[in-house]
């Protein structure tokens, strides 16, 4: 979301309006989910993908300008042949809906400040029909954190759900911590780095990350929303650091915490947890040693293994390689065969 919000800051500084194109519905096989976006600025900006490129892509594009010159949406349903699907890498065809409209800055500004401050948001558009009353529908795709098309009592509206901007929260300046700041930011996080240590603490060492603290830690993570869609690391590999802000942490619903340190020095720390008062259930949230065992050795390696971890706990995977993974669309010899899935919403 906040790759979403720069795209549309660097078209506000070009001159003219802009349309902003979503994907609401997908039947058949398509690249993207529902929720992709590109801008179109009046000039011919383009940033973002409906699809991933090509020529449907480009025929939304052509549609912007009507949508541009009346002010008035458009719902969009285009068909992608077997051809046009395999020059984006696809084997089969299908249909997508995009809804074009102009772009509307205020309401996205109140969507931006409030999951600035944690929060979630969605924004309901009438794609056909009267949008009625949406909004326990709405509070479910929050709850779901999942943008969709809603069929509810013959009318179509599209739910677009909104998150806290991915998080990553290093307590401790280390040799690791500057290579994984750093790699965050390519995964779109916004990253904050905290440390007790001016000499540590620096824009030499952290050229790129957003915010740089110097303080007592558990003071300053207070500081920051401690909710699920944050990543809590400790690297300073010092237990006056550590167990502060964990007890900090642990009574919070921060989405991933996780120690660098080895199997000894976590099962101390995690000792020393449980004697000051910390539930089974809470330890077991404390990931230590960190990260996925991917054979990593030097502090850039051990930043991907655990960027790693932490990705795969946020999108529910297993860290395990994709070419062992089932595969779903596999169809049984013995099962019926379907040539063409229903719509889903």
């Amino acid at each position: 979301m906040a790759e979403l919000f720069d795209q549309i800051d660097e078209l506000r500084r070009s001159p003219g309006k802009v349309a902003v194109a979503t994907l609401v519905n997908t039947r058949g096989t398509t690249p993207r989910k529902e929720g992709a976006k590109m801008l179109v600025g009046e000039g011919g900006s383009v940033l973002g993908s409906v699809t991933i490129g090509g020529c449907v892509d480009a025929q939304v594009i052509e549609q912007t300008e009507d949508v541009l010159s009346t002010n008035r949406p458009r719902l969009l349903e285009l068909n992608l042949g077997d051809e046009e699907a395999w020059e984006i890498g696809l084997t089969c065809g299908g249909t997508i809906e995009v809804f074009v409209e102009p772009l509307s800055s205020d309401l996205l500004e109140r969507v931006r400040a409030h999951t600035g401050k944690g929060g979630r948001a969605a924004i309901v558009t009438r794609l056909d029909g009267p949008v009625g009353s949406k909004i326990l529908e709405a509070r479910e795709a929050m709850t779901v954190g999942t943008s969709r098309t809603l069929f509810v009592e013959g009318t179509r509206a599209f739910v677009e759900v909104f998150a806290p901007s991915a998080l990553l929260l290093v307590v401790g300046a280390s040799h690791v911590s500057m290579p994984m700041t750093e790699l965050a930011r390519v995964l779109g996080y916004r990253t904050v780095v905290i440390d007790g240590r001016p000499r540590f603490a620096t824009r030499e060492r952290f050229p790129q990350v957003d915010e740089l603290k110097i303080g007592i830690p558990s003071e300053l993570v207070s500081e920051y929303p401690l909710v699920p869609s944050t990543a809590l690391v400790l690297m300073a590999h010092d237990y006056k650091y550590d167990l502060p802000v964990l007890h900090k942490a642990l009574a919070t619903e921060v989405g991933y915490i996780g120690m660098l340190g080895s199997t000894r020095r976590g099962a101390a720390i995690l000792k020393l947890l449980a004697e000051e008062g910390e539930s089974e259930a809470s330890l077991k949230r404390v990931r230590v040693p960190i990260g996925l065992d991917i054979g990593a050795r030097s502090a850039p390696e051990i930043a991907l293994a655990v960027l790693a971890e932490i990705q795969a706990v946020r999108g529910g995977g297993t860290g395990q390689p994709m070419s062992t993974k089932p595969r779903r669309d596999t169809v049984p010899v013995t099962g019926p065969s379907r040539s063409e899935p229903s719509p889903r919403s």
